[in-house]
């Protein structure tokens, strides 16, 4: 009977008795390690003793989930929130209190859903936002926001923005009909599909859906796009995209980090959880040890120790793993007040 006891303990752990509620966004602060947001189904939490102790900031927001957050990277107590539903919110105060920011964008619920925040690197006031009806842009910190869909001819989800960190002026933009590129912080989009989706598909507006991109810190020219069906690299900043990763189980890809201090050092993440390269993508090795659930929704690399990194689970909660995904360690629930 005792072995029978043990047995459904462990099942419920493992299977869902116990289960956390799925860690969707983890956002870090620049300079203070012990700083975290992360965003579950439904709140934001904060924690400032590196994950001991969380504080539930979803006091005066609406109860659409959060998909999306951003830390102003001059005054980090500014904090801006996307959501499924109700656009944008901002914190002034380090998410104590929010506040709407919707001006200029579309009044309906499919143009409410915030994907992503993006910043330019010479004014924390200008911020692109990849949103469910196209991309957005504003010069005032939330004030006012303006559609920036020139080029981009059907109407398209935007699901993630890239930024090439040697010139902020090109910008990328991972959609559900495959890659744009703008050279003019999107003053103009033209879409770079080629290789990237089948030639009789180039023309219809879902030929794949591009969940992250990013251009190589190290190499700029060096793009990579993630989707729903396998990873692509571009070589000569997306005039051409070839196919690498297929040998990873899963070709469905949810997130992905480039280290931004090892040349060529590349995670993904997915429904078989963390698969890093060390050769700019041609070899993949699974970096799986210490999860209880592989189902790993985001993933986020310390801007204070390159080693560190976090991992947002599907059903087991938060991880964090010191040696850069070598071994993880499942961190206290997210849970607070």
């Amino acid at each position: 009977m005792r072995n029978l006891v043990a047995a459904f303990v462990l099942a419920a752990t493992l299977f869902g008795c116990n289960r956390s509620d799925p860690i969707v966004v983890i956002q870090l602060h620049p300079n203070k390690p012990d700083i975290l947001y992360v965003a579950t189904n439904d709140y934001i939490y904060k924690t400032r003793d590196g994950g001991q102790t969380w504080t539930n900031l979803s006091k005066g927001m609406s109860h659409s989930r959060v998909i999306a957050m951003a830390i102003d990277p001059v005054y980090p107590a500014t904090v801006y929130a996307g959501t499924k539903g109700d656009a944008v919110y901002k914190s002034h105060d380090g998410g104590q209190r929010w506040v709407s920011m919707r001006s200029g964008l579309d009044d309906t619920t499919i143009t409410s859903v915030v994907n992503q925040f993006l910043f330019d690197p010479a004014d924390a006031q200008h911020i692109f936002l990849a949103t469910t009806m196209g991309v957005f842009e504003t010069k005032s910190g939330g004030e006012q926001w303006t559609k920036k869909m020139e080029g981009m001819k059907e109407v398209l989800m935007v699901v993630t923005l890239g930024m090439d960190p040697t010139r902020p002026s090109i910008l990328y933009a991972g959609t559900s009909g495959g890659v744009y590129k703008s050279i003019d912080q999107a003053g103009h989009w033209e879409k770079v599909n080629n290789g990237l989706v089948p030639p009789d598909m180039l023309k219809t507006s879902r030929a794949l859906n591009v969940t992250a991109i990013a251009a190589d810190p190290y190499e700029p020219d060096t793009v990579y796009a993630a989707t729903l069906a396998g990873l692509y690299k571009s070589t000569d900043a997306a005039k051409a995209w070839k196919r690498i990763g297929e040998s990873l189980a899963d070709q469905m890809i949810v997130a992905m980090v480039l280290d931004r201090t090892r040349r060529g050092v590349i995670y993904i993440t997915g429904r078989d959880g963390v698969h890093r390269s060390e050769d700019a993508g041609a070899t993949w090795k699974p970096v799986n040890s210490g999860f209880v659930t592989t189902n790993i929704r985001a993933i986020a690399q310390s801007a204070t120790d390159s080693k560190v990194f976090y991992a947002g689970t599907n059903g087991s909660g938060l991880y964090r793993s010191n040696d850069a995904g070598e071994t993880w360690k499942q961190m206290p629930p997210v849970s607070g007040k």
